[in-house]
């Protein structure tokens, strides 16, 4: 759920300016709980990439809401310190340092002491899935604290877990602010301690391709529109299009149509190379604080539906696949049935190739005229509101360049500061001086 904040935080502001409220339907926390990861994985793990799930107990999630990151040492109890005084400064265990300490307080220290459960849980699980994994919470992955971890979302060793987890404000919204705006009846009231968290383990997939990966939003249980999920240029991909969209459409009416609790939704998934199968990735709200990304939500909220009789689910044995616009169909519906029987990892084919047909004009405008298709939206070479998309992702999380160098010692960062210190000081005293000229 990329963009949380942003959006929530924008929207609020267009209102308070004036702006009409977007028209969404109610959004419940019955909704919002439907897409959290741990609700729909079970039903729908066939067809998602590999995933260990580690249900959090209540010491684990006041350690990640705890201020300050202290890590536990991967190895041993004796923990990785991450703060002096308020100050994000690494420090180095004492057996490193060879400064002696307690035994007492070493064991007073183990923060890992009363979950100690789960820090084995998640070493067993990253060395089951090959060494490495991709964390994420219940609804949002910490792709806004990277620049911790060496930017990445690959993790190693349980710490490298924490450090993301520890240092994302999108984990920090699901642990706080999960049901924000949701309107619920006092009876059917769902508190946030009630949520039964759990943490997320996907397998890292090296050769994924984020050009790939596309969003999708449903309303009405109507697919209405999908587009590209990174907001970068990618040519290969316009003479793909229509197979894309048509592949789409057809594992959103045989596997998630009917089956997922919900009329409004929007769902994210990954189309690998020879481009014939769709991975579910995740779903989100149909919500302000979903990344609509190259739409706008008053545009989703408004855009004309399709025919209720092109809206049915299909039938195998009478479907008919068309060539539109130079892009053959795709794949047959039981080739869908046959990826739910298959493990769950991506192919490593790389061939990006599609074939071209020349179908006539009359033919377009008769299938144009019979079928209704989604809007399929990328990211055009010289469209000039794709200047927007170039800011880095997720900047307004991240640190300035200068702290993020100096925190690569903890000498660097206490230089920092002091430098900051004296800056500040200086600032002061010229505001001193100026207030001091004006009284005379």
């Amino acid at each position: 759920m990329p963009a949380i904040l942003d959006n929530d935080e924008q929207l609020t502001e267009d209102i308070d300016n004036g702006a009409t409220p977007l028209p969404f339907p109610p959004v419940t926390k019955a909704h919002i709980l439907h897409c959290s990861y741990n609700y729909w994985h079970p039903r729908f793990r066939n067809i998602t990439p590999k995933a260990r799930l580690i249900p959090l107990s209540k010491p684990f999630l006041d350690y990640l809401r705890a201020d300050g990151i202290v890590l536990p040492s991967d190895e041993d109890t004796t923990p990785v310190q991450w703060s002096d005084r308020g100050k994000s400064i690494i420090s180095a265990p004492a057996a490193a340092t060879g400064e002696d300490e307690d035994d007492d307080e070493d064991e007073d220290e183990d923060v890992a002491a009363e979950w100690r459960d789960i820090h084995t849980a998640i070493s067993k699980t990253i060395a089951e899935l090959g060494g490495s994994v991709v964390p994420k919470l219940n609804w949002s992955a910490p792709k806004d604290a990277t620049w911790m971890n060496s930017n990445t979302m690959a993790c190693r060793v349980p710490s490298d877990v924490y450090l993301l987890l520890k240092s994302s404000d999108f984990v920090t919204h699901d642990l706080e602010h999960a049901f924000d705006d949701c309107v619920d009846s006092p009876e059917s009231s769902i508190e946030s301690e009630e949520i039964s968290y759990a943490l997320v383990l996907r397998k890292t997939i090296e050769k994924i391709n984020p050009s790939l990966e596309f969003r999708c939003f449903v309303r009405g249980r109507k697919l209405l529109a999908i587009c590209q999920r990174d907001l970068n240029h990618y040519k290969f991909l316009f003479p793909l299009q229509n197979k894309i969209r048509d592949i789409i459409l057809e594992f959103f009416a045989v596997r998630l149509r009917d089956a997922f609790p919900d009329e409004h939704f929007v769902f994210d998934v990954y189309i690998p190379p020879p481009h014939d199968r769709v991975w579910l990735i995740d779903f989100n709200p149909w919500a302000p604080r979903t990344d609509p990304l190259l739409f706008g939500w008053l545009e989703l909220l408004t855009m004309d539906e399709p025919p209720e009789s092109l809206s049915q689910p299909l039938d195998e044995t009478k479907f008919v696949r068309l060539s539109i616009r130079g892009s053959e169909g795709c794949s047959s519906t039981s080739g869908l049935e046959e990826q739910a029987t298959e493990e769950s990892e991506f192919d490593d084919n790389d061939d990006l190739d599609a074939d071209d047909d020349d179908d006539d004009d009359i033919e377009e405008e008769d299938a144009e005229e019979e079928f209704w298709l989604p809007e399929l939206r990328l990211v055009r070479k010289d469209d000039p509101e794709a200047n927007s998309f170039s800011t880095p992702q997720y900047s307004a999380h991240k640190l300035p360049r200068d702290v993020v160098d100096a925190s690569a010692s903890g000498e660097g960062l206490r230089e920092f500061a002091r430098d900051w210190e004296k800056l500040l000081a200086k600032s002061q005293e010229k505001d001193q001086d100026i207030q001091s000229s004006d009284e005379e």
